[in-house]
């Protein structure tokens, strides 16, 4: 499976029922996660797990999609699994639309309304990870986060 079609699926299970603006910034946070896994191996072992030295452009994409707890559609015991099957073996109109989304991404022609997120989650659910943090976007019931990288300048107190 291609990485734009892993995409495609991954939209569609975790955001596909949410308006196109969404769909839109969270393919635009994996692109932001991928190219934050290019920047050295500390960031490709955070961003993109397994991930080789010079991968090319659609395996790192697909990596940035695999990478653990990111998305909960591709662990097996979570509800969004049996989504992601069902987007998998139906044609459906919003499969259609996360799939020109995700090919706009992939192609680097999807513009970033996060302001280079790195972290997500559904705006009706606050995760422990994302007390204390400032989010950065909210769109289309998602709350997008940018945290700090190893290649980030510390900020002085």
């Amino acid at each position: 499976m291609t990485a734009p079609e892993l995409l495609a699926l991954t939209l569609r299970a975790e955001a596909g029922h949410r308006p196109v603006r969404a769909i839109e910034a969270l393919a635009a946070l994996v692109v932001n996660r991928a190219r934050l896994a290019m920047a050295g191996p500390t960031e490709r072992e955070r961003f993109a797990p397994g991930a080789a030295p010079g991968l090319a452009w659609p395996a790192l994409l697909a990596r940035a999609l695999r990478a653990p707890f990111l998305f909960g559609c591709w662990m097996p015991r979570q509800p969004r699994w049996a989504a992601l099957l069902e987007a998998a073996d139906r044609q459906d109109p919003a499969l259609a639309i996360c799939r020109r989304i995700a090919a706009r991404a992939a192609a680097g022609a999807l513009p970033d309304p996060t302001g280079g997120a790195t972290h997500w989650h559904a705006a009706e659910v606050l995760p422990g990870w994302a007390l204390g943090q400032v989010p950065v976007a909210e769109i289309g019931g998602l709350v997008f986060y940018r945290l700090a990288t190893a290649t980030a300048p510390a900020r002085a107190a």
